[in-house]
């Protein structure tokens, strides 16, 4: 007996007045217009052009933008008149983009019309960024003092308008992290749901909780803003920006797949966190002073060493500025750029038409310049440029990776570069960890354990053993040993922790360093002779901020091997 299935024939006839509406556009298209017809089923939206046009204006007009090519941006209609042709283009052309026109089906059009809702409905919009405007920011960081006020303000957002949540979401999560000063967002899905965290000082801080549903609306949100492939499933690196006022903060964003979705990770960068004086970086007075002296040399190479995120880049545009000025030529090769200098050229490495480092530096030797930064020093021929260019009356900023300043020697030798033209070269070597500063309202004097003044009573005999004076450190040697813990309060999010310094040690390439360079010294003997120098190490500066109050001695820990000589 024939059965019949009502649903199965219902689509079948959708699919077929379908099929028919399409031949029938096409036709159209073709013979009565002159326009060429698209199936925008079969085509990627890209988002950068659904900006262009709004939702309201797109569905009034029964038009659809799909695709932003440089200055062209192309719109699908459905009933091409000539005065909507016409509107169109002085439209366009305000906005400074040329239109090329196509006309495709009701059907076609109506699927770019269902991707307005992964768009950001922030106040005000702008192409090539999401732009929260200086005003909503505002508002939204006046209710913000602490994480805990993202996590109220995240929850208040879940629990409302759904047509707005993701965009509300969005807005506070950004303007939350930007007002208490955050480096990064990780949004990561779990098994069961998503979870919310926060870098703050260089710390990874809960805030909160929601479902993979939402989830999957933010993840789509975040690869449309940030000009990523929505259904890839690879990682991928993209960005955006938003305007705050007259300053634009950048943010990039990073997609990798895992066992439940993709992680995702906002970098904020924000051209005020950058900007570091010199003296507030945590250098020690006698050490700040050496410095001084040898950025403020003719020619020579400066390296700073440390791992990713101890604040290279901090220090490295700190010298930058100080040494500025409008009668020196000051070039950068940076992979990326994350922050804009004024007054200094800047460039980006690209591999895919190669230009790296090597290549950057011996295009900027060929400017003229002064000063050249070199972000980072990787292999022999970048090396043996940048030792060069010391040479011949340059002054080179780079970093390098090594775990302390006297192991810069050894690293550069194991690159191929000569010891004995090193000698001329190397100005200083310095390196740098980053420790949490204790929070000023809260932080509570306490007596250490047994173990922790043997520690630091160590440390101390180092540094008078040295040849250096406690007193200079406002440290009085024959007073009980007593330091600061982190306790919690509303000013510091409950972390006890507000802000971070750097710990330093440096090595000048003096007389004595001079004399064993050709040797291939060992990291052991370069520290042996540079402790006549009279620059504290890391550990021992780390002692001196912990007995002053400045950080925490699990602080330093953290960073440092404070037993080892």
């Amino acid at each position: 007996m024939a059965s019949f299935d009502e649903e199965k024939q219902n689509k079948q006839l959708d699919d077929l007045h379908k099929q028919e509406e399409e031949q029938l556009v096409a036709t159209l298209a073709e013979s009565k217009y002159g326009l060429p017809y698209i199936d925008l089923y079969r085509l990627g939206i890209d988002n950068e052009a659904l900006r262009a046009i709004s939702e309201k204006d797109s569905k009034e007009m029964n038009v659809a933008p799909f695709k932003l090519f440089g200055k062209n941006i192309f719109i699908a209609v459905r009933s091409p008149s000539e005065d909507l042709l016409h509107r169109l283009k002085d439209d366009m052309e305000r906005k400074s983009l040329i239109p090329v026109f196509y006309m495709a089906s009701s059907a076609s059009i109506a699927k770019v019309w269902a991707r307005y809702q992964e768009i950001s409905m922030a106040e005000s919009s702008k192409i090539g960024g999401l732009d929260i405007s200086g005003e909503v920011l505002r508002e939204t960081a006046k209710n913000i003092n602490k994480i805990q006020d993202i996590e109220k303000m995240v929850t208040e957002a879940l629990e409302g308008n759904k047509i707005h949540k993701i965009s509300r979401l969005l807005e506070v999560i950004l303007a939350g992290a930007i007002a208490i000063k955050a480096s990064d967002i990780h949004i990561e899905p779990e098994k069961e749901r998503a979870r919310l965290r926060i870098r703050l000082d260089g710390v990874l801080q809960d805030v909160n909780f929601f479902g993979l549903d939402i989830y999957r609306l933010i993840n789509s949100r975040v690869k449309l803003l940030s000009g990523m492939k929505l259904s890839s499933n690879i990682a991928q690196d993209g960005r955006f920006s938003i305007m705050e006022d007259e300053e634009e903060l950048s943010i990039r964003t990073s997609l990798i797949p895992g066992a439940y979705g993709e992680s995702i990770v906002m970098r904020i960068l924000d051209p005020k966190a950058i900007q570091v004086k010199l003296e507030e970086l945590g250098i020690e007075p006698f050490l700040f002073e050496v410095i001084q002296q040898e950025i403020s040399k003719p020619n020579g190479m400066i390296l700073v060493t440390g791992p990713t995120g101890s604040g290279k880049t901090t220090t490295l545009y700190a010298f930058l500025r100080r040494i500025y000025s409008t009668e020196i030529k000051i070039i950068t090769i940076e992979d990326p750029i994350e922050y804009h200098l004024p007054g200094i050229t800047q460039t980006q490495t690209n591999e895919a038409r190669g230009y790296n480092f090597v290549e950057g530096l011996r295009s900027a030797l060929r400017q003229d310049p002064d000063v050249v930064m070199v972000g980072e020093i990787r292999d022999k021929e970048t090396a043996e440029i940048a030792v060069q260019s010391a040479l011949t009356g340059h002054i080179v900023f780079s970093t390098l990776h090594t775990n302390n300043a006297a192991g810069v020697i050894p690293r550069l030798i194991d690159l191929g570069v000569n010891p004995k033209i090193l000698v001329s070269a190397l100005s200083i070597s310095i390196a740098q960890r980053l420790v949490r500063k204790l929070c000023v309202f809260c932080k509570k004097e306490y007596t250490p354990t047994e173990k922790e003044s043997s520690v630091i009573r160590l440390v101390m005999d180092s540094i008078v053993s040295d040849g250096k004076s406690l007193s200079d450190y406002k440290i009085d040697p024959s007073a009980p040993i007593k330091i600061f813990t982190k306790v919690g309060c509303d000013k510091c999010s409950m972390t006890g922790y507000k802000g971070r310094i750097g710990i330093f040690e440096a090595i000048k390439t003096n007389e004595s360093i001079e004399k064993i360079m050709p040797q291939n010294p060992s990291e052991h003997e370069i520290k042996k002779v540079a402790r006549t120098q009279g620059i504290l190490s890391m550990r021992q500066d780390g002692i001196v901020k912990i007995l002053n109050g400045i950080t925490s001695y699990e602080e330093v820990l953290s960073v440092v091997d404070l037993t080892e000589e």
